[in-house]
């Protein structure tokens, strides 16, 4: 059998995803990372395995956070012209000025490991997901979280698509 070019990016494509996609919402990575501004390959990680430095100034925690700990986060939005849009949030109560606030709770709290960064061990598809970028600062649950996304492969698109409504269903 012949295999084209095609089929061979399609499981490449494939392969990275399944490998990013791999979801953790337990272990003791923390939120925060100083790697999370780098370039690609330094990302929120959904591996709970991996332990990178949490920020200055911060401690490890794990990805739940207290259960009644605070939570409240600044989102910035670059969507690729230059123009960024700047929102609050705060969640148990939910509220801040988030265009959709519950449901940006509930993205973090279904998705919390796509605030980790991706391991730099971590192959990933070079699959441009558009020009977009966000920064998620604050706290989550008590925890400090800082947490850059951007689309510039599969799975840093992958962390980003995890955490539509809290950013936008950018790229597409």
């Amino acid at each position: 059998m012949r295999t084209g070019p095609g089929l061979i990016v399609v499981l490449g494509v494939l392969l990275a995803a399944s490998a990013c996609g791999a979801s953790g919402s337990s272990g003791s990575s923390p939120l925060a990372s100083p790697s999370a501004t780098g370039g690609p390959a330094s990302s929120a990680s959904p591996s709970p395995a991996d332990s990178p430095p949490t920020a200055p100034g911060s401690s490890p925690a794990s990805p739940g956070g207290a259960p009644g700990g605070s939570s409240a986060l600044t989102v910035v939005v670059d969507d690729g012209t230059g123009a960024t849009s700047t929102w609050t949030l705060t969640c148990d109560p939910v509220g801040g000025d988030h265009p959709d606030p519950a449901e940006a709770c509930a993205a973090i709290e279904g998705h919390r490991s796509a605030l980790r960064p991706v391991p730099k061990d971590r192959m990933c598809a070079q699959v441009y997901g558009g020009p977009e970028k966000a920064t998620i600062t604050g706290t989550w649950r008590g925890e400090q979280v800082f947490a850059a996304l951007t689309r510039t492969n599969a799975c840093e698109t992958a962390r980003w698509d995890a955490l539509v409504p809290l950013v936008p269903s950018g790229g597409r």
